[in-house]
């Protein structure tokens, strides 16, 4: 690996484009760490407990949410609207002509996505301001002060996700990997603090004399260490389907004849049906904690809200049931196995063994199908354990499931792109 950083170091291109993206990367995280004005971010500090689903907007904005920086919303505006395009893909027959049309098309839902998410920043910038206001938060709130601070506020919000997204583009076009997900990755990693206070704490339970304390802190760098393996095998992990192309004569020259595969991955949809999950699971209890509702006078709706707590039975459950189906639902959306069987047939390919048409759409659509509940269990284990683990050891794991598989995920992603720059120049990579 530090040959081929060595190596790619001196070619000028790379060179050039590993500048660029470590420069990127150092703007966003001094980003991260200006405040917007007229707010004190130390009266937000109960917002962001564990299970909240504010927890995971702010792990995702690498910290900024909690502290009220001006990259506060992250990337999180884009990555959303991303998905609500994918999905209305599907229904609307418009858009699904522009993904069909190459990079032209791409060009322009790419600038629907920008538009969509401008739109998506500006209303979570007004939600986050209200809640603000709401947790007693902001220096002025009345009069022509409060109204300017808070039009201040909201402009910073969503003028910060702005340049967070033209960031990450740029990272695209000139750098080393995908631009928004090494954010991410940035944001995360910086904010590894949080690990080391958690060792920190058993530390401490164990100097104590808190029995088991001492084992456990070995314990939990081997479950570390496991589970890291754990994600990297089930991530490359996938089911290839064998396919045959049919020999074909055009003119004086002969085609096809190869044998070929379709690469189906165990993780498909990778960390959606976590966040997803994640965020439907945290809504009510962050409902709760905003109305305040007292417990002699509303029992029933404190005890619903009370239900979903995130050390609660329950909340585990419909966890690991809410990432099963938006797993199955995400794959769905993505993956269509007719249209595959019919590129085959347009191509001369078959399944060996499988007839062409429906015969080959159902033994795509069954194989899909297993593999998709196996990459369900495997985002439902990672998701599930660090959750069982802090709460039978008292501790809280900040470094849980899901930031476990965005670091994993980028960091192979961006070995992959660095990897097909090297190969295209002859070099020995990270992959050979």
């Amino acid at each position: 690996m530090f040959e081929t950083f060595r190596n790619a170091w001196k070619t000028e291109d790379l060179r050039k484009r590993l500048l660029y993206t470590l420069l990127i990367l150092i703007l966003f995280r001094l980003g991260c760490a200006i405040p917007v004005p007229y707010i004190t971010s130390s009266a937000l500090e109960s917002m962001f407990t564990t299970g909240s689903m504010l927890t995971y907007l702010n792990m995702m904005s690498g910290g900024a949410m909690s502290r009220c920086t001006i990259f506060a919303l992250g990337v999180q505006p884009y990555i959303n609207a991303t998905i609500i395009i994918q999905l209305l893909c599907v229904a609307i027959p418009y858009l699904e002509n522009l993904s069909k049309e190459g990079e032209e098309g791409r060009q322009k839902l790419t600038k629907i996505s920008n538009y969509t998410g401008a739109a998506i920043a500006l209303l979570l910038s007004i939600a986050y301001y209200f809640i603000i206001r709401r947790m007693g938060a902001l220096k002025y709130t009345d009069g022509f002060a409060g109204i300017f601070s808070g039009i201040v506020i909201v402009a910073c919000f969503t003028a910060g996700a702005q340049f967070v997204t033209w960031m990450g583009n740029q990272i695209d076009a000139k750098g080393i990997g995908n631009g928004l997900s090494l954010m991410i990755f940035a944001g995360i990693v910086a904010d590894w603090s949080r690990v080391g206070s958690s060792f920190q704490d058993m530390l401490t339970r164990a100097q104590a004399g808190a029995s088991g304390y001492y084992i456990m802190i070995p314990a939990m760098v081997i479950l570390a260490l496991v589970a890291v393996v754990f994600v990297v095998i089930l991530t490359n992990a996938e089911r290839r389907i064998p396919v045959q192309y049919a020999k074909r004569v055009v003119g004086r020259k002969m085609y096809g004849g190869q044998a070929s595969y379709i690469p189906i991955k165990v993780n498909m949809s990778g960390v959606m049906p976590i966040i997803f999950a994640s965020t439907l699971c945290g809504l009510p209890n962050m409902i709760g904690s905003f109305l305040n509702l007292d417990a002699t006078k509303h029992p029933y709706w404190t005890a619903f809200f009370r239900v979903f707590n995130y050390n609660s039975v329950l909340y585990l459950v419909v966890y690991v049931l809410l990432i099963v189906a938006f797993n199955y639902f995400y794959v769905a959306i993505q993956y269509n196995p007719v249209d595959i069987s019919n590129q085959l047939r347009k191509n001369n390919g078959t399944i060996p063994g499988i007839r062409p048409g429906k015969p080959t759409s159902d033994f795509i659509t069954k194989t899909l199908s297993k593999i998709t509940l196996i990459g369900a269990v495997f985002l439902a284990i990672v998701a599930a354990v660090p959750m069982i683990v802090g709460d039978l050891t008292g501790v809280s794991i900040q470094l849980g499931g899901t930031s476990l598989l965005i670091i994993v995920g980028v960091a192979l992603d961006t070995a992959r792109s660095l990897e097909g720059y090297m190969t295209a120049r002859h070099h020995k990579g990270f992959l050979e």
